[in-house]
């Protein structure tokens, strides 16, 4: 039996529309699953020729998790959902998160939108005894400067994980966390296309790259198989020895 193979298994990715939602969208694709997931763009065409969108082989389907109504409208998947990836994240820079619409903004996003989809899926998910991966960052376990909104979303993440972990495990359901280090994506061009400040991550990172969203699949696909049958609301941090 080969434990990565997800073969027959149903995966809603939500922010698989690019970045590491993406790669981990990809990473189930390729072996074997129905993937769905959820972007902001209205349709699957919308994403042609944009930097780390690749929609080939998934279904796309538009939805707004910064709108509750939105996640309550969408598709049910009342037939059962064997893995949910909560991957959704934006972030204000220039210190907007300082004000109550940067704010507000990121936290329902990041946030509130995490326990709007788990609560929205719940039910499909204990028919098939699924999994719900909660991608938060390794901002969850530290101070983001300019950043309070981001970080304290990604310490509610972590948190989330560890209380959905413990509160639904006894249906059946296995929550568990992926913490992501700097990766390679649209929300990290400020560090990317700054040579200096590039520089200077690059030397905190022990393995001496960025992380890409291949990486970050690799870990999921770990999370969501059998081989983490034992593994309950833990956090994984995959940061290439970041925060060490």
């Amino acid at each position: 039996m080969d434990e990565l193979d997800f073969s027959g298994k149903r995966i809603l990715v939500v922010g698989g529309s690019s970045g590491i939602g993406n790669g981990v969208a990809h990473g189930f694709r390729e072996r074997g699953a129905e993937v769905h997931v959820w972007g902001t763009r209205g349709t699957a065409a919308d994403y042609a020729g944009v930097e780390g969108s690749d929609l080939t082989g998934l279904a796309y389907a538009q939805v707004d998790v910064g709108d509750r109504a939105q996640i309550a409208a969408a598709e049910a998947f009342a037939d059962g959902l064997d893995v949910l990836v909560l991957c959704q994240g934006t972030v204000v820079y220039r210190r907007g998160e300082f004000e109550p619409e940067g704010w507000d903004r990121v936290i329902a996003v990041n946030l509130d939108s995490l326990m709007a989809c788990a609560t929205r899926f719940k039910a499909p998910l204990a028919a098939r005894q699924g999994v719900i991966i909660i991608v938060s960052s390794v901002s969850g376990f530290t101070s983001n400067r300019g950043n309070p909104a981001y970080a304290a979303s990604k310490a509610g993440a972590v948190s989330l994980t560890k209380t959905l972990g413990e509160a639904w495990a006894p249906e059946g359901i296995r929550v568990v966390g992926l913490a992501p280090g700097l990766v390679d994506t649209k929300l990290t061009k400020v560090t990317t296309e700054h040579p200096g400040r590039l520089e200077g991550a690059l030397r905190s990172i022990p393995l001496g790259r960025m992380g890409t969203p291949k990486d970050m699949a690799g870990a999921a696909l770990f999370l969501a198989s059998p081989l983490a049958a034992y593994v309950v609301g833990q956090t994984l941090i995959v940061d290439g020895g970041l925060s060490l």
